[in-house]
């Protein structure tokens, strides 16, 4: 048996485990995918490289973006009109190696450097800043909470300024409220926090936690909802009332059979749509599959209805650490 077909045969079979018999692949929602506007952009690790993908709602049409084999490119992230992307690199080797926020054009042209040392970013509301977490330590890590502080970068100026709490500190998984107001995030093991969920104000000093078990939070477009995974296995979602901040009214939206894991939720712009990474966890010993970095084998991507739990379809198929998926707006038409 080929390499090729082996890889097909353990996908198909995690996809039974994942699926069970209650999920719902009508024609009416494949159709639904097909005239889904925008594209997913991706991560995916094939020959020993990782870079960032691109495709329609249901899986067509997939496009290598950056084609660069001497860096890896990971953690995508579109700009709310949809025009420019920012991402992490890992570039260079051994003691030289760093992990660096950077941001381009959609079409993949325009790359530019933000920060050295720098993780998860996300963009502000109106387009123009980038938020980041500086890391930790200046030797190289894939451990996903490995940060202190936060960092805005301005695209005009090209200049960061910190954040005015200089006590955040172990946070991944950044996200940006679209009033603007807002960070969410995860914390582990800083701020006072064993692991949480939490809200922390944009331009003060306040810290909310949001009292939700999990990680790896996202806000919707029009911030009125968040989903994250409440477990390795469920992905839930709720409604976000700012002026706590708190949630209300959650739920389960995607639940997984073990061993198959469930991460890296985002919304579709409209909201009627998430994407997310699945796979089987890591039996041995090493970096946890979600982890930006590590690899992933037999994860792919999916794509579910908000309106009923657990109807989806696998986008994917060559289970090649595909990973943090995330919607593309699609662009205005050219005046």
């Amino acid at each position: 048996m080929t390499r090729r077909h082996l890889t097909w045969l353990v996908n198909l079979c995690c996809l039974t485990t994942f699926l069970g018999t209650d999920a719902c692949w009508s024609g009416a929602f494949e159709d639904q995918l097909r005239g889904a506007s925008g594209q997913i952009i991706y991560e995916s690790r094939r020959d020993g490289n990782w870079d960032l993908f691109t495709c329609r709602a249901d899986g067509s049409q997939n496009v290598n973006l950056t084609r660069t084999p001497d860096s890896n490119e990971m953690y995508p992230h579109v700009s709310p009109d949809g025009s420019r992307i920012c991402f992490l690199v890992d570039e260079g080797a051994e003691a030289d190696k760093s992990r660096n926020v950077y941001y381009m054009n959609r079409d993949g042209s325009g790359r530019t450097l933000v920060a050295r040392n720098g993780r998860d970013p996300c963009w502000s509301p109106d387009g123009k800043r980038i938020a980041y977490l500086p890391g930790e330590f200046a030797e190289f890590t894939l451990k996903d909470f490995a940060s202190r502080g936060l960092m805005i970068y301005d695209l005009a100026s090209g200049k960061a300024t910190p954040h005015p709490n200089d006590q955040l500190h172990h946070l991944y998984n950044l996200c940006w409220s679209a009033d603007g107001n807002w960070f969410v995030a995860t914390v582990h093991g800083g701020m006072g926090f064993q692991h949480a969920i939490i809200a922390f104000e944009a331009a003060g000093t306040r810290v909310q936690n949001l009292d939700i078990p999990g990680c790896r939070p996202d806000l919707s477009t029009d911030g009125r909802h968040v989903a994250w995974g409440a477990s390795d296995f469920v992905l839930r979602t709720a409604e976000i009332d700012w002026s706590g901040p708190k949630i209300v009214g959650a739920r389960d939206l995607i639940s997984s059979k073990k061993p198959i894991e469930v991460y890296h939720v985002d919304w579709s712009p409209d909201g009627k749509f998430i994407t997310f990474s699945r796979g089987p966890a890591r039996k041995n010993l090493g970096p946890a599959p979600e982890m930006i970095g590590a690899t992933a084998e037999s994860w792919d991507i999916c794509v579910a209805t908000t309106a009923e739990p657990d109807r989806l379809i696998q986008i994917t198929h060559d289970g090649q650490s595909n990973k943090e998926p995330d919607w593309m707006p699609a662009l205005p038409p050219a005046q």
